[in-house]
Formats: C-alpha cells, sequence, structure tokens
C-alpha cells in the first residue's frame, strides 16, 4: 500500500471505529425502549447506521481496503437484525465491524510508521 492510501485507509478506520462504537452503545440504549419509543428510536439508529454504512462504502471505494468490505458486510447483517427488532445479536456484528475497522486502520499504521510519518 502507498502512503497516500494508508493515510486515507487510516483516517476512514478510525472515523468509522468511533460510530461503530456509538452505534454499539445505542443499540444497548434501543433494547431499553418501551412501545411508542421503540419505534422512535429504531427508525432514528436504522438511519445512523445507514450513513455509517455509505461512509464505509466511500472507504472501500476510496482504499480498495478488503477489511472496509467485511466491515460492510458485518453492518448490514446489524442493520437486518435491528429491523427484526434483534438488537442484542446486533451488537454482536456491530463488534465484528468494529474489529473490521481496527484492522484496516491497524494495517495503514503499520505502513506508515515503517515509512516514518508517524
Amino acid at each position: 500500500m502507498d502512503d497516500k492510501t494508508a493515510v486515507k485507509e487510516y483516517q476512514f478506520g478510525e472515523r468509522a471505529k468511533s460510530e461503530l462504537i456509538l452505534v454499539s452503545q445505542l443499540l444497548m440504549v434501543l433494547a431499553e425502549l418501551k412501545e411508542k419509543e421503540l419505534a422512535g428510536g429504531k427508525r432514528i439508529l436504522l438511519a445512523f447506521m445507514e450513513g455509517i454504512r455509505m461512509e464505509l462504502e466511500f472507504a472501500h471505494h476510496g482504499t480498495g481496503s478488503g477489511e472496509f468490505r467485511k466491515a460492510i458486510n458485518h453492518l448490514n447483517e446489524a442493520i437486518s437484525l435491528v429491523e427484526s427488532d434483534q438488537p442484542g445479536p446486533a451488537t454482536l456484528r456491530v463488534a465484528d465491524a468494529i474489529s473490521d475497522a481496527t484492522t484496516a486502520a491497524q494495517q495503514a499504521w503499520q505502513v506508515l510508521s515503517a515509512h516514518g510519518l508517524l
């Protein structure tokens, strides 16, 4: 990976990781909501997750990283689980996506570090 791609991959990975951690925290809140609150909370959370999926798509296309593709797939599974009222299992898929984003950032960090840029 060249330095320019490594910088992009590192930035995308760190940002995705932060956003996915927020999703994980929101999933815990969603599990506690009741009736009318649940419907509204679910809509907002799904919209947020869709936005993160678009950012992951952009990261994948901008870097070609397979880790971002894996994160997208895990997030797609999490979205389906939330739509099916299964926030607990969705949290596990989000954790997998966090791991994928972390791996992408770590791989880029290693390249940047090896070239003396970090």
